[in-house]
């Protein structure tokens, strides 16, 4: 297993991003609020990481922050939630401001997330209930507010890009160009229209 790489951001197009490591080239899926996180191109940079594997593909998930990884390790133990659902859910909300709804029993905000309906939402809540009793919640409020933190990402379109990621993360097309057209993005990078996307949807 490999728990974390430490070395020199290549490239990052949510919601994958290349880390090069001693001359290996490691490509990594990653919730936005990894990228939120994430330093320019070319800087050193360390996330933990999971390794699923599968009879057709083996694949790096890559978390800036411990606690996240933990959180995308309990979901996909749920009944129905994959490692693709797992990462959509991480970039929708914040660690803490999921274990808020899930203590709370707030299915109406989980079901915001595309791809978890009324069902998967009941069976979060019922499944990791217990798990994430203990979880500290109370700087839940303020990162579901928080607007900065992303520095602009160097692509032509940050617009386009933003909903091209939203796409990759399981948003239909269509609802991912609404999402992003709705906020204000002049002057935005592309990790900082999804940021402000997400957190609009949420709300």
């Amino acid at each position: 297993m490999i728990g974390y790489l430490h070395g020199v951001l290549r490239d990052k197009q949510p919601p994958s991003l290349l880390i090069e490591v001693q001359g290996v080239g490691y490509e990594i899926e990653a919730p936005m609020t990894t990228f939120y996180d994430l330093p320019a191109v070319g800087e050193p940079v360390r996330l933990y990481t999971h390794l699923a594997v599968r009879e057709d593909a083996h694949t790096l998930y890559g978390f800036s922050k411990l606690s996240d990884r933990t959180l995308f390790r309990a979901l996909i133990k749920v009944n129905g939630v994959g490692a693709k659902l797992a990462l959509t859910i991480l970039s929708g909300m914040e660690a803490g401001l999921f274990a808020a709804c899930v203590q709370a029993g707030d299915s109406a905000a989980l079901v915001k997330l595309p791809g978890v309906g009324k069902k998967t939402a009941e069976r979060l809540i019922v499944e990791m209930r217990d798990r994430l009793a203990d979880w500290d919640v109370s700087g839940a409020a303020a990162a579901a507010g928080s607007g900065g933190g992303a520095a602009p990402a160097d692509v032509l379109d940050p617009v386009e890009e933003a909903v091209s990621a939203l796409a990759a993360l399981g948003y239909k097309p269509a609802d991912a160009s609404r999402m992003v057209r709705a906020v204000e993005t002049s002057g935005l990078g592309t990790e900082e229209i999804i940021r402000a996307a997400l957190q609009a949807m949420v709300r």
